[in-house]
């Protein structure tokens, strides 16, 4: 699950890290310099002339009266003499070897990380927000230690905002409902995995111990009905269905209606899959959200699809306003933009995410899973 972003983010931040360092190292020649300028004289030994042990305490206060108060060996004022100076030494090669990058070099060095995410389908969005992110901790401040560090750092803490988890839980959300049916409208293209998820959520809630009704609320593309239809067979659940061309508003409301008198606990209703260019179906939609009143409004999209997955999220949410989103297909993406980004960029958090053709191959969603697969050696 996204090897191929995982790897060309690993290439950018070498590449990033490896530039930054010659952009900031500090030139031999003027450490060599200072080096010359404050390393302190070497002493070479002087062999004393013999004398009696008597002498010695009258030269010492003869050769260094009226500079130190009390009386000190020479070799002792040496040593402290050349601790003084390397440690002053110290203090400013620290300052000349610590390393920075201004403005314009980042910019500059940022150009791989760009193409990176780009190239992955990350949303211009997000890759902005890595930007700033690492601007603000790369840029004009000392940069201690192993670049490569800091750089990966930064880039896990920006996409740990990215990647807000919410704390609400479907199964508890449906279960602590006093007023029974709860409804969840299912949004998305065709050919977004749509049906097949509302099946898998359909398999979860009886692991759940609750009862659901399926909705064939897409009337508008041929075979659709049939295909809902083999899922509820498999499930063994109720299905609602009209005939094709149906109005879907009504045909959703019936299977309200049979949830409340059957005292069903969730209601799942399939809805023609639209695209932002056809806009009597974008009408239907908003027709059924506005009569019915879902308690949910889900956004299903394909996690390898990228970018186009990005833009629906973006009409759909224009559109009806949707509460949160299934991505699927999540187990064959090897890109990963769209995951790091539909919630971004719409504001809603991601429930769960498709990992298989399964019933129960359906995951809640889990953002230190995306950070393993991402950054993580």
């Amino acid at each position: 699950m996204f090897g191929f972003l995982k790897n060309k983010l690993k290439d950018a931040i070498s590449k990033f890290s490896k530039k930054a360092e010659e952009e900031a190292k500090v030139e031999e020649s003027v450490k060599e310099e200072v080096k010359q300028e404050i390393e302190p004289p070497k002493i070479e030994e002087v062999k004393e002339p013999e004398i009696k042990p008597q002498e010695i305490e009258v030269k010492e206060e003869k050769k260094f009266l009226g500079i130190f108060k009390k009386k000190e060996k020479p070799e002792e004022i040496i040593q402290e003499k050349v601790v003084e100076e390397k440690g002053f030494f110290s203090k400013l090669t620290e300052k000349l070897t610590t390393k920075k990058l201004d403005e314009n070099q980042f910019e500059k060095l940022f150009l791989d990380f760009e193409i990176a995410l780009l190239e992955n389908n990350v949303a211009l969005e997000v890759v902005d927000k890595i930007k700033d992110d690492l601007k603000m901790d790369l840029v004009n401040v000392p940069l201690k230690g192993k670049l490569e560090d800091l750089i990966r750092e930064s880039l896990k803490k920006s996409l740990e905002e990215i990647l807000k988890e919410s704390n609400f839980d479907l199964i508890n959300e449906i279960k602590n409902k006093k007023d029974k049916p709860y409804v969840i409208v299912f949004v998305g293209v065709n050919g977004s995995g749509k049906t097949t998820t509302i099946a898998k959520l359909a398999n979860l809630l009886k692991e759940n111990d609750l009862k659901c009704v399926l909705v064939a609320g897409d009337t508008f593309r041929a075979a659709s009905i049939h295909q809902i239809e083999e899922h509820a067979n498999n499930l063994k659940v109720k299905l609602i269905k009209h005939d094709y061309g149906s109005d879907p508003t009504a045909v959703a409301y019936d299977g309200l209606s049979y949830a409340k008198t059957h005292g069903l606990d969730v209601v799942l209703i399939d809805t023609a899959g639209r695209q932002h260019s056809n806009k009597n179906l974008i009408e239907e939609m908003k027709k059924i959200t506005r009569v019915i009143k879902p308690d949910l409004k889900i956004f299903v999209g394909e996690a390898i699809t990228g970018s186009d997955c990005i833009n629906q999220v973006k009409e759909f949410n224009n559109a009806i306003s949707i509460d949160s989103i299934i991505l699927s297909k999540v187990d064959i993406d090897e890109k990963g933009g769209a995951a790091i980004s539909v919630s971004y960029v719409s504001g809603k958090p991601i429930l769960y995410m498709g990992i298989g053709q399964k019933y129960q191959d359906l995951e809640k969603f889990n953002k230190e899973k995306i950070l393993n697969a991402l950054i993580n050696e």
